[in-house]
């Protein structure tokens, strides 16, 4: 079994930064790629950015390249998510996500993940 917990979300304004963290408990989650998901009011759940199981690789949604940074910590098992240069269209929940497979990859789609967080809420105000 896998455990996620998300925190750090919160209010800010536009332009402040913000930092996300993901706690993961369970069997072998530093072997595996993770990633964050961000879904708004009404709005389907996208991908935001995914590392693989050592941080070798990672990737970023064309929206938050160059101002958000995904990296993690398998000493602690906690994944982080460095959001700088914040716009109110980053408000949103956040959710962690555990793809449990060995091949290191990084899908972008919700589907390809197995595990989930309960999510942070994060709302910047313009």
């Amino acid at each position: 079994q896998v455990q996620l917990v998300e925190s750090g979300g919160g209010l800010v304004q536009a332009g402040d930064s913000l930092r996300l963290s993901c706690a993961a408990s369970g069997r072998a989650v530093n072997s595996y790629t993770m990633a964050w998901f961000r879904q708004a009011p009404g709005k389907e759940r996208v991908f935001v950015a995914g590392i693989t199981w050592n941080g070798g690789r990672t990737n970023y949604a064309d929206a938050v390249k160059d101002r958000f940074t995904i990296s993690r910590d398998i000493t602690k098992s906690i994944m982080s998510l460095q959001m700088n240069s914040l716009k109110p269209d980053a408000t949103a929940f956040y959710y962690c996500a555990l793809r449990w497979s060995p091949v290191p990859t990084i899908p972008i789609q919700p589907n390809e993940f197995d595990f989930w967080g309960q999510g942070t809420q994060v709302t910047v105000s313009s």
